[in-house]
């Protein structure tokens, strides 16, 4: 439903958050055993995509991923936890935060592996871009993510900037 002004009626963001389980197994590791780097940013992209996909209900398409700490190793055998939701939407893009864990099921453990930050962009089935409705923070959690999501993308425009500038002063020498 639109409203009169073809505005989408905001969102909870509860109503995006997504979980997705994975075990850890051989394929998935380096040869010590330990889970590849790139394998847990491939997990990361699904669960932010299926948070954005929930929320967007359209096609979405990953625009950028934040910077990525491995906090803990992860092992073959071990559970990964990937837990995502919707942190705030900007016309077309949407950011999504991606929280990782991983459990020990014999031992019932539970540790942080990593979180994540990933913006995706609404699209259609012929890749233009579509307006996605805004997200209505309802926690003082949400709240604080709504605006670290304001802050991160004020930082990655001057970054842009800064390099395009540096860029074009050193074209010039």
């Amino acid at each position: 439903m639109e409203h009169n002004d073809g505005s989408k009626p905001p969102k909870p963001m509860s109503e995006s958050k997504s979980e997705m389980i994975e075990l850890v197994l051989p394929n998935d590791t380096n040869p010590l055993g330990a889970l590849l780097g790139g394998r847990l940013m491939h997990w990361i992209d699904l669960a932010g995509a299926l948070a954005a996909h929930r929320h967007s209900h359209s096609h979405v398409v990953t625009a950028s991923m934040d910077h990525i700490d491995f906090l803990v190793p992860v092992h073959v055998g071990d559970m990964v936890i990937l837990q995502s939701a919707l942190n705030r939407v900007f016309h077309t893009s949407m950011e999504v935060g991606v929280k990782v864990l991983v459990e020990n099921y014999i031992s019932g453990t539970r540790q942080k592996v990593a979180t994540a930050y990933l913006t995706f962009v609404a699209v259609d089935r012929h890749g233009r871009k579509l307006e996605v409705a805004p997200v209505i923070p309802e926690t003082e959690d949400d709240k604080r993510r709504y605006e670290g999501a304001l802050r991160r993308r004020e930082a990655s425009k001057s970054e842009r900037e800064r390099r395009a500038a540096a860029r074009s002063s050193s074209a010039q020498t």
